[in-house]
């Protein structure tokens, strides 16, 4: 891993817990528990009656943050730079925080397009816009199609799938891939995947710092192929672009692009077949229906958003938000999830499914470049288009109550999705 700010100390957080005026004091809510598992937004309520729109959390190893819930805060913190800035180097809790802590691959200092800030930023991020414009929609829409087809020939003939891990997650890995020049299928490629998978979502017994230092050491291969042998990809058009980024620049800044087309798009695409399967407003056209696809992706974008959390934004200096004294250096985790469905923004409680102002893709200059969400609604569409159309009477194997949640507060995607259908042989 790169050097990830003033992370090496080995002082410890003392016994009694937090330090005193941290925001841990005065009821601070455990971001972890089985409630992020099966029922956040219901969580999400809670602490929002409790704390109001910016709560005080503990992260893990009891390290204090907030996090922020309402929509028009998510909103203020996004759009405002100086005060609420990407540089972790910032955070007034390093002292504390250990060298193996399991979120540093999400907050320690990396030289990425992730951390950084004002003209610097603009530079990197604009690198990154021209390398994806660079990708033809319909071509990529063919690339899905013809994955999607080999994806799904490998399990039509049986009458049953496990759609999570053999289609949702493998579908956007290879895009993701063949979209940066990476030969799709080889076993370098789903290590890859897979370290990608820890260092964003780790599970018991996982080590995601490792994981990314292993992600990044691939990345770095990759880098080092088409410097010498540039081709019609991301990377190449990164590595030729006239703002002339560096192979390290570039190596960090590929990282969060293909984590980001990868492990969200996967969730996005998994709790869209979910919602088409398991409600009954889209029973009558699971079939395949362009509308209601569009629908029930959207709807998932505001409901079951695959990004839940983000980490974060560091306060430059002392301010208020939501009430709240939000202190320098302190850090921010914006509750995309819970902005999405805001009581402020829907006071009926429903949510307008047609609407697109969600802040899944986040906001402001740190949101997902153009054209990402474009490229990510592509993959999506087309993946659950060609199930559908290929398999249009598959049903779940399993009652929808028996579906569960990774135990995540980052990321929001099921464990598996057992599905049935009529075997097909081609």
């Amino acid at each position: 891993m790169t050097d990830a700010g003033p992370t090496g100390s080995d002082v410890r957080r003392p016994a009694g817990g937090p330090p005193p005026g941290c925001p841990a004091h005065g009821g601070a809510v455990p971001l972890s528990g089985l409630a992020y598992q099966q029922t956040p937004s219901e969580l999400y309520r809670s602490m929002r009656r409790e704390h109001g729109v910016v709560a005080p959390i503990l992260l893990d190893g009891g390290v204090p943050a907030w996090l922020v819930l309402g929509y028009a805060e998510v909103t203020y913190v996004t759009a405002h730079d100086e005060l609420f800035a990407r540089d972790s180097r910032r955070w007034n809790q390093w002292a504390d925080i250990p060298p193996d802590w399991p979120l540093m691959p999400f907050v320690g200092y990396q030289p990425s397009v992730l951390f950084t800030e004002g003209a610097e930023h603009q530079r990197r991020a604009g690198v990154i816009t021209q390398a994806l414009e660079g990708v033809d929609q319909f071509e990529l829409a063919q690339w899905c199609r013809s994955i999607a087809d080999q994806l799904i020939d490998g399990f039509a003939g049986s009458g049953r799938a496990e759609l999570m891990s053999s289609y949702a997650h493998a579908l956007p890995m290879r895009a993701a891939v063949q979209m940066c020049g990476m030969p799709a299928g080889g076993e370098d490629t789903e290590d890859l995947v897979t370290d990608l998978r820890i260092s964003l979502d780790a599970g018991e017994g996982d080590d995601p710092v490792a994981a990314y230092i292993r992600v990044q050491e691939r990345i770095q291969r990759l880098v080092r192929e088409k410097r010498s042998a540039p081709g019609p990809d991301v990377t190449s058009r990164m590595l030729t672009h006239p703002a002339g980024l560096t192979d390290d620049e570039i190596v960090q800044d590929l990282i969060s692009v293909i984590a980001a087309a990868q492990q969200p798009t996967a969730n996005w695409i998994c709790n869209t077949l979910r919602l088409l399967l398991t409600d009954d407003r889209f029973a009558l056209n699971v079939s395949g229906g362009r509308l209601s696809v569009g629908q029930a992706l959207n709807e998932v974008l505001w409901l079951d958003t695959p990004t839940q959390n983000f980490i974060g934004r560091w306060a430059v200096r002392d301010t208020q938000l939501g009430g709240r004294q939000i202190r320098a250096g302190d850090c921010l985790v914006l509750g995309l999830a819970a902005a999405n469905t805001d009581p402020q923004i829907w006071p009926e409680g429903h949510i307008g499914a047609e609407n697109s102002a969600h802040l899944s893709f986040s906001n402001g200059e740190h949101r997902c470049p153009y054209p990402a969400p474009l490229l990510a609604d592509v993959v999506a569409r087309t993946a659950i288009e060609t199930l559908l159309e290929r398999l249009p009477d598959t049903v779940l194997a399993v009652e929808p109550e028996e579906l569960t949640w990774r135990p995540s507060i980052w990321m929001r995607g099921l464990t598996a999705l057992p599905a049935r259908f009529t075997p097909v042989v081609r």
